[in-house]
């Protein structure tokens, strides 16, 4: 194949964009490359395949059913209250859980009955709710007819969330005697921006402060902290250890973990699993964490974004080991297919050091915080950071209107409810084994190595080029590449001459030359055919190596 049209110039200064900016570019080359290609009949010769981000390509059917059918159940008493043409009154609590029983049996052929009676039976069994008030909750919420009440979440959908995060999140074993209060949020991407905000509103980050990052991460989780914002110290723990040459393992040496030991580390931001490698943190990893904390800095704050960890079987947050110092950031997206419903949360275990540290203000940054939330309260310094979170979200004076949707609230509901139902866990099963399928193929395909690790999500590949070169070719290869071009030159080859758009594992502060290839979002067979575009540009550079050697 011949090199890409664009000079090493070009491609540099595309470079400096944030990944997810750079992959509407290859998506543009992608595309153009398909029309001044064409098949037979005016058809396309090769079809665009878009792996850059992680959107999956399933949905969970069952809750949404569910969901659905509630909505008319809700409509049902809405019009036994007030019937006027398309006008309706507000559900009535009384008797409604006798209602819903009756309006079941008497719709066995709607779709979605069976599993919703089932999801409302195994919340009043585990969690033993008043029938009424909860089916009124849900019944109310789905209507959407009212503000959130409490602002924060919904009171029996709050408990019924915290028991799918015990479940899924900390392995069935939450920390005892501390209670995780949560905020529902617009995806987990609402849940970022309002915890780096809320932190610094509160005065437990100020501009400057050093922080940590374990990488690769997440892009966002990079960009933020350079915002004019926030203009922070970044210090980065750099999962930098190899299984065997050119076979990256994605582990954090001990080293690299050593320097949140630091005092002057403030707070360590992680996705677990991660965001490219998609691995969950080491025993080892977790261990040395809990040690720091335990010794040389009790006041770390972690921020954990957990969103991929259904995906590794008995995965245990770290805000399960360390409750006080940890923000949990979870996000129901991936694992249902539900990016467009925008379902997050933030979780906070009620004995807390962020609640620590504002009792411990200095009396000038006390006071301040009492005139920024003294409309809410006759005694503002007793406000939760938790529900300060809610509070900024709204800039304090929208506070009387915060909080999630309700119709939102209950699809999260009925979500995590299926996920304790036998349905729920063998639809994870089955996502899991959708993921790990594609990899193998995309592997076979390129002809590449990943280790072997137990705790590999694999909903995400990151790919070294780099250290592939040096596997098969040894370093002169290597060294040929790094000096003839850039690093994301495979990613322009790969959308102009085979129309494949991956992302480059540079952005994600990972290897330069690595790729990010998201394994949710495509067919399988197409994982198959990228392993094969992206060995036959391998072999192009490999072939330019050849020849410029003689």
């Amino acid at each position: 194949m011949p090199e890409t049209r664009f000079s090493r110039e070009e491609i540099q200064s595309f470079a400096r964009l944030s990944p997810f900016e750079l992959k509407d570019k290859f998506i543009r080359i992608a595309q153009a490359a398909q029309e001044n290609e064409p098949g037979q009949k005016g058809t396309t010769a090769r079809a665009m395949l878009n792996a850059g981000r992680g959107n999956p390509n399933w949905i969970a059917t069952g809750p949404r059913e569910a969901f659905y059918a509630l909505g008319y159940f809700a409509l049902d008493e809405s019009r036994r209250v007030w019937t006027a043409d398309n006008l309706g009154g507000m559900p009535e609590k009384k008797g409604v859980g006798e209602r819903f029983d009756s309006w079941v049996r008497r719709h066995p052929e709607l779709p979605g009955v069976e599993l919703l009676s089932a999801c409302v039976q195994y919340a009043l069994d585990r969690w033993a709710f008043d029938k009424d008030a909860f089916v009124h909750e849900l019944t109310d919420a789905v209507t959407g007819d009212n503000y959130p009440v409490p602002d924060r979440m919904l009171a029996h959908a709050e408990q019924i969330v915290r028991g799918y995060i015990g479940d899924e999140m900390f392995d069935k074993r939450p920390p005892e005697g501390n209670e995780l209060s949560l905020f529902a949020t617009e995806g987990g991407t609402a849940a970022m921006c309002y915890v780096f905000d809320s932190l610094m509103k509160n005065g437990i980050l100020h501009k400057g402060d050093k922080i940590a990052l374990m990488t690769p991460v997440f892009t966002p989780y990079i960009e933020i902290p350079e915002l004019d914002d926030f203009e922070f110290d970044v210090v980065n723990v750099s999962a930098s250890l190899f299984a065997e040459t050119g076979v990256r393992q994605w582990r954090y040496p001990q080293e690299e973990v050593a320097k949140l030991a630091d005092p002057a580390v403030k707070l360590v931001c992680v996705v677990n699993p991660s965001n490219p490698p998609s691995l969950a943190l080491s025993d080892r990893v977790a261990r040395q964490i809990k040690e720091i904390v335990a010794t040389s800095n009790p006041g770390l704050l972690i921020v954990t974004d957990d969103v991929y960890g259904t995906f590794v079987p008995g995965f245990r947050s770290l805000a399960a080991d360390l409750p006080r110092n940890t923000l949990l950031v979870y996000s129901y997206s991936k694992h249902y297919g539900c990016t467009g419903w925008r379902l997050g949360v933030i979780g906070l275990h009620d004995d807390n050091v962020v609640d620590e540290m504002i009792a411990n203000l200095p009396q000038p940054e006390k006071d301040r915080l009492a005139r920024r939330y003294g409309t809410l309260t006759l005694e503002p310094g007793e406000i939760r950071f938790i529900d300060r979170l809610v509070a900024d979200s709204r800039l304090v004076a929208l506070n009387h209107t915060a909080g999630l949707s309700l119709p939102q609230q209950v699809m999260m509901t009925l979500f995590s409810l299926f996920d304790m139902l036998e349905e729920g866990q063998a639809y994870k099963e089955r996502i899991r084994e959708i993921v790990h399928r594609r990899l193998a193929l995309l592997l076979e395909g390129a002809q590449m190595k990943v280790s072997q690790d137990d705790k590999r999500a694999g909903y995400y590949i990151e790919l070294d080029l780099m250290a592939e070169a040096e596997r098969v070719h040894g370093k002169e290869f290597a060294a040929f590449l790094a000096n003839t071009y850039e690093p994301v030159d495979p990613l322009f080859r790969l959308a102009e001459q085979t129309s494949v758009v991956l992302l480059n594992g540079g952005g994600f502060d990972g290897p330069e030359w690595s790729v990010r290839v998201s394994l949710a979002n495509l067919d399988d067979l197409d994982y198959l055919k990228i392993g094969h575009h992206v060995r036959r540009i391998f072999n192009d550079y490999a072939s330019e190596w050849q020849r410029s050697t003689g």
